[in-house]
């Protein structure tokens, strides 16, 4: 069975910083399109960052310079390093791997951003 497992979500000030990490067991880590989901209270799931398995990279306009999404095919891990956080980036975070048909779901990592 699939599984990723994310970690790094906490309690932050505005202005903070966090890393994300997921881990992935259980697949060809290296194929897939791996990526950082968040949802806030009240709202719908929406993309944060992609990663391709040639390491492009993809990033909303609203966390462009301020996340990066990088991975470790060695250690079948994707991060996501948070830089000047912002109340409304609050949310839970997921992570998920793709390839073709296939889609995988982590359980989410909460980041709270309050002062």
């Amino acid at each position: 069975q699939v599984q990723l497992v994310e970690s790094g979500g906490g309690l932050v000030q505005p202005g903070g910083s966090l890393r994300l990490s997921c881990v992935a067991s259980r697949i060809i880590f290296s194929i897939y399109t791996m990526g950082w989901y968040r949802q806030g209270a009240g709202n719908q799931r929406e993309l944060v960052a992609t990663i391709r398995s040639g390491g492009s990279t993809n990033l909303v306009d609203s966390v462009k310079g301020r996340f990066t999404i990088s991975r470790d095919n060695a250690k079948n891990t994707v991060y996501l390093q948070m830089n000047n956080l912002k109340p409304e980036d609050t949310a839970v975070y997921y992570c998920n791997a793709a390839l073709g048909g296939l889609n995988y779901w982590g359980k989410g990592t909460l980041v709270t951003v309050s002062s």
